[in-house]
C-alpha cells in the first residue's frame, strides 16, 4: 500500500489553500467536525480497507494497493 499526493499540482494547490483557510478541515465539506480534519476519518477507513484504491474525498491523497 502507498499513500501519495495527487499528481495534479493544481488540485493539490487549491486543496492545501483550502486547508489553511479552514484550519485543517476538509475544504470540500460544509461542516467543521473533528472527523473531517485532514487526513479525515473516511480516508483513514479507506486506507484500512485492503480492497480500496483511489482518492480521498477532496482528492488530495491517493491510496494505491501496491
Amino acid at each position: 500500500m502507498k499513500i501519495s499526493l495527487n499528481t495534479n499540482k493544481d488540485i493539490v494547490k487549491v486543496v492545501k489553500e483550502g486547508l489553511k483557510r479552514t484550519g485543517g478541515y476538509c475544504p470540500c465539506r460544509a461542516e467543521r467536525k473533528e472527523e473531517f480534519k485532514c487526513m479525515c476519518e473516511e480516508f483513514k477507513q479507506q486506507i484500512d480497507d485492503p480492497e480500496f484504491e483511489g482518492f480521498c474525498h477532496c482528492m488530495l491523497y491517493y491510496k494505491s494497493k501496491d
